[in-house]
């Protein structure tokens, strides 16, 4: 646990210092993967779908705010479905512009979520949406996450029925009502909506309560939730759900909620502190959960090449009196005094 909250200490370390180039980078790949899924979607306008021109403009979006991705994707998608005809394009338009208006009234700090909802419905990891969503940001997301979920299966039937509405033989009240019926009589689509919205909130509801755990308390139930709503949708309207894609993708989306809620908030609750105080007017009880934290040891190795120069000297004057303290092979250097002694008494 030690070596997983100092890595964690050292990427929001690692972030905080090169934030100025990461964030661009992260945009652009957004930006890319987003426009990338469009040209595989639908592809119709070549010019659209050169990936050049996708690579240029999701170069743009790195440097440009973040709402500038959703606009660009919504020209993208409008450019395509006029090469498909003239009411596709004007259909696609007016949803486009519902959305747009319902994204700024509701959720305009949430725009991000407009790429993020069809490259996780890509990646098969369509439980990771709600899961993240409620536990991140608020219930003003269940706009964008619902636009998001309708105009993605409306440009899969644009795909799947393109060569119907190129047709010249189609006429606009006839392509139109294909497009509305289409929308309108998606069981997966209204499946997808209602899984996505109930999970949301219900996550979000479970996430903002007081009890110990409540994050990982919300992102199972949330798991279980979404599986659950699932599979009764395809038991009730008759579809065939994959239950090992669907089981395989619920587990993962629930492994990936534990790191995001490792990362964005590891409450430690072993140290939770209850506070009661007052004032003139209310009393307040206060329950505080710690954040899980450690701080990174840095650890400086001095090296010491050289010796001073008294150091070197004690050695040497060492030396200098063993050599004088030991006798020559030619003067003994040691005198007797006791035998002097001696000698000199004799004399007397």
């Amino acid at each position: 646990m030690t070596a997983l909250l100092e890595m964690k200490q050292k990427l929001k370390n690692f972030y905080g210092q090169y934030e100025g180039y990461l964030t661009p980078v992260l945009r652009f790949l957004l930006a890319f993967g987003y426009f990338w899924w469009i040209r595989m979607a639908l592809g119709m306008m070549d010019r659209l779908s050169d990936p050049f021109v996708i690579i240029i403009t999701a170069l743009l979006c790195a440097i440009l705010p973040g709402n500038a991705i959703m606009w660009m994707g919504f020209i993208f998608i409008l450019g395509h479905c006029y090469a498909v005809g003239i009411e596709v394009a004007g259909f696609a338009a007016a949803l486009l512009l519902l959305m747009s208006i319902l994204a700024l009234r509701f959720g305009g700090r949430y725009n991000l979520v407009y790429p993020m909802v069809p490259l996780g419905m890509v990646c098969q990891l369509s439980p990771l949406i709600p899961i993240g969503c409620g536990l991140l940001g608020l219930p003003v997301m269940a706009v964008p996450v619902g636009c998001s979920v309708v105009f993605y299966h409306l440009i899969t039937f644009i795909k799947e029925q393109e060569s119907i509405l190129r047709s010249d033989d189609i006429e606009i009240q006839r392509a139109l009502k294909l497009l509305i019926d289409g929308l309108v009589k998606d069981q997966d689509m209204w499946m997808s909506l209602i899984t996505f919205v109930g999970v949301l909130l219900l996550v979000y509801l479970i996430r903002t309560r007081a009890f110990d755990y409540a994050w990982r308390v919300a992102i199972i139930v949330g798991a279980v939730v979404y599986a659950f709503i699932m599979l009764a949708g395809g038991l009730f309207w008759g579809m065939d759900v994959e239950m090992v894609l669907l089981m395989v993708s619920v587990l993962v989306s629930a492994l990936l909620g534990f790191v995001l809620e490792f990362f964005a908030f590891g409450g430690d609750y072993t140290r939770t502190e209850h506070l009661e105080y007052e004032d003139d007017d209310y009393f307040y009880y206060v329950k505080a959960v710690p954040k899980v934290s450690i701080s990174t040891s840095k650890r400086k190795i001095k090296k010491i090449n050289g010796v001073s120069q008294k150091t070197e000297e004690i050695p040497q004057l060492l030396g200098r009196g063993q050599m004088q303290s030991r006798p020559s092979a030619g003067n003994p250097g040691h005198v007797d005094f006791e035998k002097k002694l001696e000698e000199s008494l004799k004399d007397l």
